[in-house]
């Protein structure tokens, strides 16, 4: 029998690395080597880890130290790259490694049990495709595509590129165009080769997956988000694991898969603030992709229409290289024309002015469709009583209780409470309650009074509740069975609807007034690719030109004009330089640390001790503050902004004075998150 001391990396919130013995004869069972997943006693509970060293000695004594109760040789070790993405993501966010390598497994990959993975061992064994990267029915780029696509796949070392192109101007067809030569120049060499495409949503990876299978049908394709179900998600994690995927395609997640093979990273829609995970370990994959391509030395390529300040900046420094696509790929497609609508001349009739309403009934004469964009779900945001001032707050948080007529439910989109809508009023028995404001059901509501012959669809987190009701939705788009779409942000980017020619926009300005200063960048950004869904395709002899109608009070405002002219590079000129005068990213660095507590007082009190603890020359430390939204389902949140003009200098305060927070006693919880992007 031999005795090895394995350094185990495990899901708990101790950052340590635990020592365990392995006892077993190296000559039946094999050497145990890093990276290999272990099954080891924690507790009173039996885990998954994983092996991150493999020595002889330990700095506690050996009788001691439990013993790995096995280890899961069917399947090739995690690579000693993957462990270093994890070690990386770990340091920089400031967690347990375990809480970084563990999450990112399969479900069925963390269970004690091997059933399940072995079925899928043995079915993915059955299922290997012939590697074969022959393309199928390659569409003809332009000039433009050619040269961005033979860039990318020429790019050595690490090369990163923003790929900025206009909505509808093919950047997924160059994306795809890179990768056949990837591949095809892999195949020759007789190497293996593996790309991974990343977008910001699930309901965006089913209609990417139709077109990377359509066009790449002798290779085998995975896709990784969390809306698989976990025996399917453990197929496609295995099949990029041992090499078999050759394109994986796949949200945020997909940037910690293991992809012993990569040679090519896209972000498409880098911009999206859906690449930064919002709870647990507050990564942002569209950074980590950043770095893992720096490690491999592979091109990166990141998509946008309107990429992030971060993203523009470093294009525009010389870090990045911009590859432009300045027209739309489908000939005789322009973009389209955008409008404001001055809600102060054209009063709108429940939220709709007469000036949409005509363009709508022009489009349904035509043929043609339309969508209405409105970034509010339910029916109205709230409800009130006119007698009393009674307003329907959410009784657990610092928000309102949403209508949802449907359902005849009060609903709060924070702690997802729900009540009935009550009859009178709870404080002075006044029946005569009233919806203020509008959502995307009371839009629906309305266009069906309008237009009554028309074929509306709503489509929100609330219509897609069930699983493959929104691929579903998206389908009958696409065939034309659809005349009217209302949608929040779902709709907002990457569908190719070929026969909607009108956007209307409604209810755009509250973002105008907002604290966070990124929200005039995002409204900018939303507003661009919503626009963007119109006029995608040739427009046909009897058709009219593709327009967006925008409802606004502040038609003068500068964003508008910017929309109106699709002008990014002189917006983002504008808002670089009320960055750097502000001295906020991508000019300084940041972290948040934000405390909970029953009490809101003790929240605050823990993030004053947590100011004062340790001495910081070079950080800019700003006062504990309540959070916008204050209480969440009882809970009450505070947090403390922590600045520095140096990564490095921030980097190595945080180190030093998370372990003085460890030291701290208090009731309330807390977290820190680097890099915030919601302040």
């Amino acid at each position: 029998m031999d005795c090895r001391i394995l350094k185990i990396a495990l899901d708990t919130p101790l950052d340590f690395i635990f020592d365990y013995r392995w006892q077993g004869d190296i000559s039946i069972l094999g050497e145990p080597v890093a990276g290999q997943l272990a099954i080891v006693p924690f507790g009173r509970r039996e885990i998954v880890g994983v092996i991150v060293e493999v020595g002889n000695s330990s700095d506690l004594p050996q009788d001691k130290l439990k013993d790995v109760l096995g280890i899961r040789a069917q399947i090739a070790p995690l690579s000693a790259p993957w462990v270093a993405l994890c070690r990386f993501a770990a340091d920089y966010y400031h967690r347990p490694l375990g809480e970084v390598a563990i999450p990112g497994l399969p479900k069925n990959l963390r269970t004690l049990k091997s059933t399940a993975l072995d079925r899928a061992l043995k079915k993915i064994g059955k299922d290997l495709a012939v590697h074969d990267a022959t393309p199928a029915g390659m569409t003809v780029l332009n000039a433009d595509q050619q040269q961005a696509a033979d860039t990318i796949a020429a790019a050595e070392g690490f090369a990163p590129v923003l790929l900025y192109g206009v909505t509808g101007s093919g950047k997924t067809e160059v994306y795809l165009q890179a990768a056949v030569q990837i591949l095809m120049r892999s195949a020759q060499k007789e190497e293996p080769a593996q790309i991974l495409i990343l977008v910001p949503e699930i309901n965006l990876t089913p209609q990417l997956e139709n077109s990377v299978r359509a066009r790449f049908p002798g290779v085998m394709v995975a896709t990784l988000h969390s809306g698989l179900a976990e025996g399917e998600r453990m197929m496609h994690w295995l099949a990029a694991h041992h090499g078999q995927a050759r394109i994986i395609l796949g949200t945020r997640l997909a940037i910690l898969a293991s992809l012993p093979h990569l040679k090519l990273i896209v972000i498409d829609e880098e911009h999206d603030p859906s690449y930064k995970q919002q709870e647990g370990l507050r990564y942002s994959a569209r950074d980590l992709a950043v770095w893992r391509a720096r490690q491999l030395a592979i091109p990166i390529v990141l998509g946008s229409a309107t990429p992030a300040l971060e993203t523009w900046h470093h294009a525009q420094s010389g870090r990045y290289r911009k590859l432009a696509l300045p027209a739309r790929a489908i000939k005789d497609a322009v973009l389209p024309k955008v409008r404001l609508i001055d809600m102060e001349r054209d009063k709108p009739a429940d939220g709709i002015t007469s000036t949409l309403i005509a363009a709508l009934k022009l489009r349904l004469e035509k043929g043609e469709q339309s969508l209405l964009f409105l970034n509010r779900r339910g029916y109205a945001p709230v409800i009130n009583c006119d007698a009393c001032g009674w307003v329907s707050n959410c009784t657990r948080c610092t928000s309102f209780m949403v209508l949802h007529k449907p359902e005849h439910r009060l609903r709060c989109h924070h702690c997802s409470l729900e009540l009935r809508i009550p009859k009178s009023c709870p404080t002075c028995g006044n029946v005569d309650l009233q919806p203020l404001g509008r959502g995307t059901q009371r839009i629906e509501e309305n266009l069906q009074r309008l237009f009554s012959q028309a074929r509306i669809l709503r489509i929100d987190a609330d219509s897609t509740r069930r699983k493959g009701s929104a691929q579903a939705a998206f389908d009958s788009v696409h065939r034309g069975e659809v005349d009217i779409l209302i949608g929040t942000q779902m709709v907002a980017k990457g569908h190719d609807f070929k026969n909607l020619t009108l956007v209307g926009i409604l209810n755009p300005d509250t973002a105008l007034f907002s604290h966070d200063y990124r929200a005039s960048e995002r409204l900018f950004a939303q507003l661009m690719q919503v626009a963007g869904r119109a006029g995608r395709a040739a427009q046909k002899e009897n058709g009219s030109a593709s327009e967006v109608l925008i409802q606004t009070r502040y038609p003068q405002h500068p964003l508008y004009a910017a929309v109106i002219g699709h002008d990014y590079d002189s917006f983002a000129a504008v808002l670089l330089e009320e960055r750097r005068h502000a001295a906020l990213p991508p000019f300084v660095y940041q972290a948040l640390l934000r405390a909970e507590a029953k009490e809101l007082q003790s929240a605050l009190e823990f993030l004053q001790l947590a100011s004062e603890c340790i001495e910081h020359p070079g950080i800019t430390m700003n006062d504990p503050i309540p959070m916008t939204m204050t209480r969440v389902a009882n809970v009450d949140r505070a947090q403390l902004l922590i600045e520095s003009a140096s990564r490095p200098a921030l980097q190595a305060f945080l180190t030093v004075w998370i372990a003085a927070l460890r030291d701290i006693k208090t009731r309330a919880r807390w977290s820190l998150e680097v890099d915030p992007v919601d302040i």
